[in-house]
């Protein structure tokens, strides 16, 4: 899992950078649209959209962002979006996930294979890497919150499987359907999260040198910046050494 948590680390410091950051509210932005299309307006009622509101706030997006994304979904002009899951192999043979909501699947799909095929990866079939991952909820909290025991605690409460904490902080993982509530309960013995939302977490991983890691970072970051991708999920591991080079 060392892969995973640096990864998202790096793209909290990346996320610094206005840039990135108008991209991420931007993404942020549409779930928001998308799951309050799809079911209630009111996140109270619609679990989709209470997590969407709950992970824009972790981020810092501005209330008005997501009042004017929620607000959007009950447009008659509002565009309808197709979720698509690409996956793929990145350099050293690292497996991809790629989630992505567009409304023009042919742009999106060129895009996505075009940017594995400049970084030295391929896109594959779908079903070819997500049996390396498995569908989680993933809550995170600030080191701050209390020490790994009251929070290894608060997590059992809440129906959650498992809590890796450090320096960095606390990731509280569970299953998929159960994030929603375990969000809730969380949220009510610990505070608002950093993060609440459903992530892929690898089985295994790909442990990569300094050449590997930098090819893998520029296919990510690719990916990242198109319009229409939403996440990128790969199964790598970088050493402390080779991670203070990047």
């Amino acid at each position: 899992m060392a892969g995973h948590s640096k990864w998202a680390n790096i793209q909290h410091r990346k996320g610094r950078q206005d840039a990135a950051r108008s991209k991420l509210f931007s993404k942020l932005a549409k779930e928001i649209t998308v799951a309050a299309k799809m079911g209630d307006p009111d996140p109270d009622k619609n679990p989709r959209l209470r997590l969407a509101v709950k992970e824009a706030r972790g981020q810092s997006v501005p209330k008005d962002v997501i009042e004017r994304a929620i607000k959007k979904s009950q447009g008659g002009d509002a565009e309808t979006y197709d979720e698509i899951r690409y996956e793929g192999y990145g350099p050293a043979g690292v497996a991809v996930i790629v989630e992505a909501m567009t409304d023009n699947r042919n742009r999106t799909a060129s895009n996505v294979r075009s940017i594995f095929s400049k970084s030295g990866g391929n896109l594959a079939e779908t079903g070819a890497v997500s049996f390396m991952f498995e569908r989680k909820g993933l809550v995170s909290y600030p080191a701050s919150v209390g020490d790994a025991d009251t929070v290894m605690m608060a997590a059992i409460e809440a129906g959650a499987e498992d809590v890796e904490s450090s320096e960095e902080g606390h990731e509280i993982y569970c299953a998929d359907t159960d994030l929603n509530d375990v969000s809730n309960a969380l949220e009510a013995a610990l505070g608002e999260s950093e993060s609440s939302k459903l992530i892929w977490k690898p089985n295994t991983t790909t442990e990569l040198d300094l050449e590997g890691a930098e090819k893998l970072m520029r296919l990510i970051e690719a990916l990242e910046d198109d319009d229409d991708v939403q996440t990128v999920t790969a199964n790598f591991e970088i050493s402390d050494e080779i991670m203070s080079q990047l």
